[in-house]
């Protein structure tokens, strides 16, 4: 019905008002959410950057330091290489011999005696006595490598007891001039000078620092274990080298143990590398606790924000239903529910400018009730106002386009406006309403109309009050021709006479 569509149409700019803001807040959470992500993100990679160069700085270090004590031992097992060659040797006492071969780098605290042992894997020669007790290495794996390849130079054993302390052993081939094996110069590293290094260290408890061969033997690792140590990684098939490049970083599970951790390999070119790791939960726990508190505050925003949108929808969808509802009080006859004059006027109007744009018709009908006054008079008001609603009704069911307006034009006059619609249509309609009101009329109410109808297509300068003339000329024919009867306006100038 005419009335309900326009009650729809004028309460859909406020519903898109209230959609448009809950869709606008929204958008703005999510913006904002969208913003709060991006932050936290970079802050995590911030905490994860500075964690790497911390544990880059402490693997270097260790490695530098290492690397330093493996040096100054390698060089006190070259100078004895390199004097046993010497004639001299021979000829000397068993003190000055000592002087010759060894230095005081050798007697550090953490450092073993040096030993030479000859081809056959006999010791001659021991650092810390001028008469050493009869030992046989050849079935060490130091002795047999040198023995059996010259090229090896420094040659690290994996962990072993050696001289009943357990050590690293560093040992190197002794050559003679035609470079024939003469036997092999040994020393050892004690693991009290790892735990020593890393003692000094401020380390979280769950921290790990290992210390490998190049060929991925665990040498030492922090915490220290002795299932771990000398366990050789290539053997892992789900851990291979790529996974931690020399100087690159992994984060995830290790190959020894199933805590997450952020593992960062040194760079050095040494005989060994330095692997430190930290535990992925204090990497980031820090930004956990910031990403918890940003994240609280902006989901408390969040809501107020999307509870604020979704009350003031509500507001303004009330507020849309009572000014639809004050605007349908406004635009409508109390009496016979039809709109009044005023919202004629606005249709009328609107329609006739419309039908000029278009080059379409626009038709009118007047609707008079027959006696009216009389049957006022004599019945009483109460019954005139039965019979206004009657003929109301008999309106509104012969007129069922959306775009048609039937109104109380004032009294007992009724007008009703049809859009595109030619004269002959409009008498057609016309009709109806004049049938409906004389058979409901035969029923009891003793009621007529006269129709006065007009139809024509606006041209530029023509104004609506042409059209409304016009039918209400054609109303007054109807009337002086006996009423209860419809009649066509003629307008031969305009071309659109029935």
């Amino acid at each position: 019905m005419l009335s309900g569509w326009r009650e729809a149409k004028a309460r859909r700019p406020w519903r898109m008002s209230a959609k448009l803001l809950i869709i606008t807040s929204v958008v703005t959470v999510i913006g904002f959410s969208a913003i709060c992500v991006n932050v936290l993100l970079d802050m995590r990679r911030g905490e994860e950057a500075l964690a790497r160069q911390t544990l880059e700085n402490l693997a270097t270090s260790i490695d530098a330091d290492i690397s330093r004590n493996f040096d100054i031992y390698d060089l006190s097992l070259k100078a004895v290489v390199n004097n046993m060659l010497l004639p001299e040797l021979a000829t000397v006492s068993r003190p000055v011999r000592q002087l010759i071969l060894f230095d005081h780098a050798t007697t550090a605290r953490h450092f073993g005696a040096v030993q030479v042992f000859d081809a056959d894997g006999r010791l001659t020669i021991d650092a810390s006595t001028l008469d050493p007790e009869p030992q046989n290495r050849a079935d060490e794996e130091y002795f047999r490598v040198h023995r059996d390849n010259p090229n090896v130079g420094l040659f690290i054993s994996h962990p072993m007891l050696f001289r009943g302390a357990f050590s690293i052993v560093l040992s190197r081939r002794i050559s003679d001039s035609d470079g024939g094996f003469m036997g092999v110069v040994a020393g050892s590293i004690r693991y009290t000078y790892f735990h020593e290094l890393f003692e000094r260290l401020s380390l979280d408890p769950d921290d790990t620092i290992t210390v490998l061969k190049r060929d991925r033997t665990i040498m030492m690792r922090r915490p220290f274990d002795l299932d771990i140590i000398g366990k050789n990684l290539g053997t892992q098939q789900k851990w291979k080298p790529d996974n931690l490049k020399a100087g690159g970083s992994y984060a995830g599970k290790g190959p020894v143990d199933v805590t997450p951790r952020l593992y960062v390999r040194s760079s050095g070119s040494g005989p060994l590398f330095v692997v430190a790791g930290k535990p992925l939960s204090a990497v980031f726990s820090l930004w956990q606790r910031e990403a918890l508190r940003i994240g609280a505050v902006v989901l408390m925003l969040s809501l107020f924000v999307l509870g604020s949108a979704i009350v003031l929808a509500r507001e303004i969808g009330r507020r849309a239903d009572a000014e639809s509802k004050l605007e349908e009080m406004a635009t409508t006859d109390a009496l016979t529910g039809l709109r009044n004059r005023r919202k004629f006027d606005q249709v009328i109007d609107m329609e006739w400018r419309r039908a000029m744009r278009q080059k379409s018709q626009v038709a009118l009908l007047m609707i008079d009730a027959d006696h009216f006054k009389a049957y006022n008079d004599t019945f009483g008001h109460q019954a005139g106002d039965q019979v206004l609603v009657g003929i109301a009704i008999c309106i509104s069911d012969s007129v069922r386009r959306a775009g048609d307006c039937a109104a109380r034009y004032g009294g007992e006059e009724f007008a009703v406006l049809l859009p595109n619609t030619s004269a002959t249509d409009a008498f057609k309609i016309a009709e109806t309403i004049r049938a409906k009101v004389l058979g409901w009329s035969d029923g009891g109410a003793g009621s007529t109309v006269s129709c006065g109808v007009a139809s024509l297509a606006p041209m530029a300068g023509m104004d609506w009050t042409v059209l409304v003339a016009a039918a209400d000329k054609a109303l007054y024919a109807a009337k002086a021709g006996g009423r209860n009867q419809s009649v066509v306006a003629s307008l031969p100038a305009l071309s659109l006479v029935a």
